[in-house]
């Protein structure tokens, strides 16, 4: 089974960049690669993390039917 694949890089960070292109050109699944401008491999300019978070949510939206919402309810009690 092939899963669909996201990979998200920063873009500031070139080794890392050429190591999700050569992981990215391997994959035989749906796949995707997202570069974040400005950012580094730990996301921790200002933004850079929640761009992260966008693409992702879109990501598993599109392809596992997620709801945005669906992450912040509480869990119904005696399940």
């Amino acid at each position: 089974m092939c899963a669909p694949t996201l990979l998200i890089v920063g873009g500031d960070d070139a080794a890392v960049v050429e190591l999700n292109r050569a992981a990215f050109a391997r994959l035989r699944s749906e796949k995707r690669i997202e570069i974040v401008p400005g950012a580094t491999h730990l996301f921790e300019e200002p933004g850079a993390l929640e761009q992260v978070a966008r693409l992702a949510a879109e990501w598993f939206r599109r392809h596992f039917g997620v709801e945005a919402h669906a992450a912040t309810e509480e869990p119904t009690k005696g399940r």
